[in-house]
């Protein structure tokens, strides 16, 4: 029989132990006693006064009028409004020509068959095909379309009569939050209606590069490609603007835009009494001062409007204004920027004198120009 000696049986014993011990420390839970909340301390601070112990909620009343029908509107508009379906030649990267396909909206202005819509509607088109409500299909002379391009109006003209039209309204009367309905040719799918609110009046909009929209109403009323022309009438059925922009951001809804038509109506009697506006006009070409400007040109002041083209013999050559000049103010008006610059310019009269203060070199001037009636397109 073998012995087993002491040292083993130590050395066996310590290892079992350790094995035990490390099983049961995978089922040892260590807890700690409860702690306990005191008992909230007794306060003393007294309640608030009561604001008003006799007050009761308002009494519940019905006091929603007849909501506006705006079907009856509908029905009287929507034979006054047009389909307008365009052909324009563009190029690919190679410079070839294809035909392009386009549509927007207008409205009948005068029975005799002459119609409003938009400048970017008709812009560049080789056809200009009108369709009416009752479904008759007109062709456009492309050669008596009148346009501006300021204010994106165009007049065009179809051979019919005794057409339905629209009556003029007054903004001056329109409220924030009065109804109005947007009529157009949305998506080019035919004429369709949306309704809205008027949210905001006086809107300036840059539409694009060099080009900015003013007095523009701004409606929550759904305004979709193919609108563009359109009229945006009140609830009696009145043209009070000309459905013209979209807000087309993500996140962003219901910001529609019209040209007000107390803004539209002047420059389309010019469009169809002569066929084309006349304006204010210095004969100089305008550039808004920027970071790009001051270095390339060393220019010793940081704002205004840099003069980048002077033509010969205009009001602002006889008035000593030179390329390269900077003008800061008109008429004690400052001047940071072309679209205000344009801006007063416009609203001054041919033949009025306008004070221009300006800039050249490192010396401030004044001057006196008088604008002339510019020159047809």
């Amino acid at each position: 029989m073998k012995k087993v000696s002491f040292k083993t049986l130590f050395v066996t014993s310590v290892i079992i132990l350790t094995l035990l011990l490390t099983l049961l420390s995978g089922c040892i839970t260590i807890t700690t006693p409860e702690k306990t909340t005191p008992p909230p301390t007794d306060t003393t601070t007294p309640p608030p006064e009561p604001i008003n112990p006799e007050w009761t909620p308002p009494s519940t009343a019905n006091q929603t009028g007849e909501l506006p029908s705006i079907a009856d509107v509908v029905a009287m508009v929507k034979p006054s409004v047009v389909a307008i379906n365009t052909e324009v030649v563009s190029y690919d990267f190679f410079n070839r020509p294809y035909t392009q396909e386009g549509a927007g909206s207008g409205w009948i202005i005068d029975e005799d068959g002459i119609i409003v819509t938009n400048n970017h509607v008709v812009e560049g088109a080789r056809t200009i095909n009108v369709t009416t409500d009752n479904g008759e299909s007109y062709t456009a002379d492309i050669n008596s379309v009148a346009t501006d391009a300021l204010n994106d109006l165009a007049i065009l003209k179809i051979d019919a009569e005794n057409l339905l039209a629209l009556e003029r309204g007054d903004t001056s009367t329109l409220r924030v939050g009065d109804w109005v309905i947007a009529i157009g040719n949305a998506l080019g799918q035919g004429i369709r209606a949306t309704e809205g609110i008027v949210s905001r009046k006086g809107v300036s909009l840059a539409v694009d590069q060099g080009q900015i929209l003013y007095d523009l109403l701004e409606t929550s009323a759904a305004i979709n490609p193919g609108n563009s022309g359109g009229p945006l009438v009140n609830l009696s059925g009145e043209v009070v603007g000309i459905t013209s922009a979209k807000v087309a951001q993500i996140g962003i809804e219901g910001m529609g835009y019209a040209i007000s038509i107390d803004t539209a109506v002047p420059i389309i009697q010019e469009l169809v009494n002569k066929g084309y506006v006349t304006r204010p006009w210095l004969g100089v070409g305008l550039y808004t001062v920027d970071q790009i400007a001051i270095r390339q040109l060393s220019l010793s002041i940081d704002y205004g409007v840099l003069l980048v083209q002077v033509v010969a013999g205009a009001p602002a050559d006889n008035a000593g204004l030179k390329k390269g000049d900077v003008v800061i103010g008109i008429n004690g008006e400052e001047v940071r920027d072309v679209y205000k610059f344009t801006r007063i310019l416009h609203a001054s009269g041919i033949g009025e004198p306008l004070e221009i203060k300006y800039w050249r070199d490192n010396a401030e001037h004044t001057t006196t120009v008088i604008p002339i009636e510019s020159p047809r397109p």
